[in-house]
């Protein structure tokens, strides 16, 4: 269950994971993740609704082309993504920068988005990780082969392996560690390196949505945050709900910037709760404009 499939895209091979029947939910990972984040969630909602993740194009299984890594360049690729695999509309649940993407989907394209799940999301302030501020300046991906070597990631795995054999995990950890061992061959580190500078600066986050929240007012986004995020500040959440009028707001206690991964089970049933409470929005606007392209 919940196998990565493939197919061609705009000429590009997109891995994504498709399973289940009822309302269908979008999963959209963050950066240097992959749809393997939104497993455990997944497994809990896949009896009661069509869920699908893919890798988005330059992460994981799919294509890393030279190409745009932006959050509009994302956006137009889930919806098109959608359109290829016959899904009109659904639930779009974004997860770090994948909140953004989901965000700026549900602009650009409001016919495919029917409600937003905001998970520690980006473009809600500028504040960010000083190490994500470090990697976008320039000449970082000169550094980045030094950071993730062989033998650390190769000693790494033998860790992780050994300590599921007794039954120790963490699944916080163990999302750290894969975004980390994602940057060990070229062609990831390159796409990370562009889309990371599409969205962050010296300084912090460089893209803002705070002037569109005003846009959610009919379909006021659930937001879910962990109290210890040590990437995106649990501030962002409090400031992004009191901005958005009905919005709901959930922080997971002792969670960090994983809350969707720490805790599945809490995460899956708000969700379920979310979707069944929340009356569709893109199902009002009518059938999308048709993507073209796919195959």
């Amino acid at each position: 269950m919940l196998e990565l499939r493939h197919r061609t895209l705009h000429g590009h091979d997109v891995a994504y994971r498709l399973e289940g029947e009822g309302p269908p939910i979008l999963f959209v990972h963050g950066i240097a993740g992959t749809s393997a984040t939104w497993l455990a969630p997944m497994r809990r909602l896949v009896a009661s609704h069509r869920v699908l993740a893919p890798d988005l194009l330059g992460h994981g299984a799919s294509a890393k082309p030279r190409g745009d890594y932006s959050l509009g360049a994302h956006a137009s690729f889930l919806r098109d993504l959608l359109a290829a695999l016959e899904i009109p509309h659904a639930t779009v649940i974004g997860h770090s920068l994948g909140g953004g993407i989901a965000m700026q989907l549900s602009y650009q394209h409001p016919e495919v988005c029917d409600r937003l799940v905001l998970v520690a999301s980006g473009g809600l302030g500028r504040d960010v990780s000083p190490l994500l501020r470090l990697l976008s300046l320039p000449g970082a991906e000169f550094l980045l082969p030094l950071l993730v070597p062989a033998f650390v990631r190769e000693r790494g795995n033998a860790l992780q392996a050994w300590l599921a054999d007794q039954g120790v995990s963490s699944p916080r950890l163990a999302e750290m560690w894969q975004a980390y061992t994602s940057l060990g061959d070229a062609e990831s580190r390159r796409a990370f390196v562009r889309e990371l500078r599409s969205v962050v600066d010296h300084g912090g986050q460089v893209v803002s949505a705070q002037d569109r929240l005003h846009l959610t007012a009919e379909r006021p986004p659930l937001i879910v945050w962990g109290a210890r995020d040590p990437i995106i500040p649990v501030a962002h959440a409090r400031a992004a709900h009191e901005a958005m009028p009905g919005s709901r707001l959930e922080i997971f206690e002792g969670a960090g910037h994983f809350p969707h991964a720490e805790c599945p089970e809490r995460f899956a049933a708000l969700v379920s709760e979310f979707v069944a409470g929340a009356a569709p929005r893109a199902a009002e606007l009518g059938p999308p404009a048709g993507a073209g392209g796919t195959s």
